[in-house]
C-alpha cells in the first residue's frame, strides 16, 4: 500500500486531496498546524479512518517532520502548507514568509536529511501558483519557461518558494517536482475567498461585493481536477520538473458572478433584492490577468482537466447550501468583514 504525507490537509485543497488519496486506498498522513484557514471540519469524517493519522504539527518544526517522515516511510509528501490569502500578505508578510519560504525551507532540510540514506525513496510535490507569473498581458498565456514575476507578498513568497527548491533540486540532487496551479474552487474552501464568499452572500442576502470594476481575470479549476492531476504527476512527473495545472477556463470576475446568478436562477434559486453586485475599492498591486499554458502536463503526463465552469459551480453551490454549517463552523470575525485591506 503507498503511503503519502499531505501537509496543509486541513486546508480547502488539502483536505479535499487528503479525502481523495484514501478513497483510493492509500495509507495518508495529515500534517497541519491548524492555523486560522485549517478547518477540522473538512475531514471530521474520516478522522476515524485506520488509513488516517493526524498530527498537529508546523512544518517549520523540522525535528519533528523529520521524525514523521522516518516513521511512516511514505512514498511522497504533498506540501500544501502555507499562507495563500493575498489581502493578508499586504497586512502581514512576516506571516508568509514564515510559513511559504521558512516552512519549505525547513521540509527540504528534513527531506534532503531523510535521502541520505539511499534505501529512502521518496518524492516531494510541492504546490505552487500562477501568481509566481504575475500580470499577463490579454492573448498571452504562460508556460513553465515564463518569468517569474510576482506583484504581492504571497506570489513573492511562492515565487521565492519555487527558486528555493530548484536550488535544492540541483546542489543536493532531491527528488522534488514543482506544480503551477491556477485558482481552485470547491467543497470546503475558506469563506474568504471569492466563490464562496459570493454563495454565502447569496444564501444570507447580501451584497455581492467585487474588487474594482470587476474585469480581472482569472482561471477556475474545480478543485476534484486538481486532486486527479496531483496524483498523477505522483506517479508520472520527472523530479526537477515544473508543471503548469490549469483548466483554460478564464473568465473575468463580474462575469464569474453574472455566471454563477444565471445558474442560480435556472435552478429556481429565489435571490434576494439586497443581493446585487457592489464594487470596493481596488486592493494594491492588484493583477489584472493570469493564464496558464498547461500543454506540457498535458503532453507528458496525459491529464487535464475535466469538469466545465458551469457544471463545477452548481455542484459547488449545492455543496454549501447542504452543508451550511461549514460557513457555522469558521468562525466569522475571520470572513464576514474580511474583503478588503486591514491597513
Amino acid at each position: 500500500m503507498k503511503k503519502f504525507i499531505v501537509t496543509g490537509g486541513s486546508g480547502f485543497i488539502g483536505s479535499n486531496l487528503v479525502k481523495f488519496l484514501l478513497s483510493k486506498n492509500y495509507f495518508v498522513v495529515n500534517i497541519d498546524k491548524l492555523s486560522y484557514s485549517a478547518n477540522p471540519f473538512n475531514l471530521k469524517k474520516i478522522k476515524n479512518n485506520k488509513k488516517y493519522r493526524f498530527f498537529k504539527k508546523d512544518i517549520n518544526d523540522q525535528h519533528q517532520i523529520f521524525k514523521i517522515i522516518n516513521q511512516f516511510k511514505p512514498n511522497c509528501i504533498f506540501n500544501l502548507a502555507a499562507e495563500t490569502h493575498v489581502d493578508r500578505s499586504i497586512d502581514n508578510p512576516k506571516d508568509f514568509i514564515n510559513s511559504n519560504i521558512l516552512g519549505v525551507y525547513n521540509l527540504l532540510q528534513a527531506l534532503n536529511k531523510y535521502s541520505k540514506n539511499k534505501k529512502n525513496k521518496i518524492k516531494l510535490i510541492h504546490v505552487s501558483t500562477d501568481e509566481v507569473y504575475g500580470d499577463i498581458k490579454p492573448g498571452v498565456k504562460s508556460d513553465e519557461n515564463f518569468p517569474y514575476n510576482p506583484s504581492s507578498p504571497y506570489s513573492a513568497t511562492k515565487a521565492s518558494a519555487d527558486l528555493l527548491i530548484k536550488s535544492f533540486v540541483r546542489t543536493y540532487k532531491l527528488p522534488v517536482v514543482i506544480s503551477n496551479c491556477c485558482n481552485n474552487y470547491g467543497p470546503n474552501q475558506f469563506p474568504e475567498k471569492l466563490i464562496p464568499k459570493l454563495i454565502y452572500n447569496i444564501i444570507n442576502n447580501k451584497p455581492l461585493q467585487i474588487y474594482g470594476n470587476g474585469l480581472n481575470c482569472r482561471e477556475w479549476m474545480h478543485v476534484q481536477d486538481h486532486c486527479e492531476a496531483l496524483l498523477k504527476i505522483f506517479y508520472k512527473g520527472k523530479s526537477g520538473e515544473s508543471y503548469n495545472v490549469g483548466s483554460n477556463q478564464n473568465i473575468s470576475n463580474i462575469n464569474l458572478v453574472k455566471k454563477l446568478l444565471k445558474l442560480l436562477r435556472k435552478k429556481l434559486i429565489k435571490i434576494d433584492k439586497k443581493t446585487k453586485i457592489v464594487f470596493v475599492k481596488d486592493r494594491p498591486g492588484h493583477d489584472f490577468r493570469y493564464s496558464l499554458n498547461s500543454k506540457k502536463i498535458l503532453k507528458e503526463l496525459k491529464w487535464e482537466a475535466k469538469i466545465s465552469l458551469d457544471k463545477g459551480l452548481s455542484q459547488t453551490f449545492n455543496w454549501y447550501l447542504n452543508n451550511q454549517n461549514f460557513f457555522n463552523s469558521v468562525p466569522k470575525k475571520l470572513h464576514i468583514n474580511r474583503l478588503g485591506l486591514k491597513l
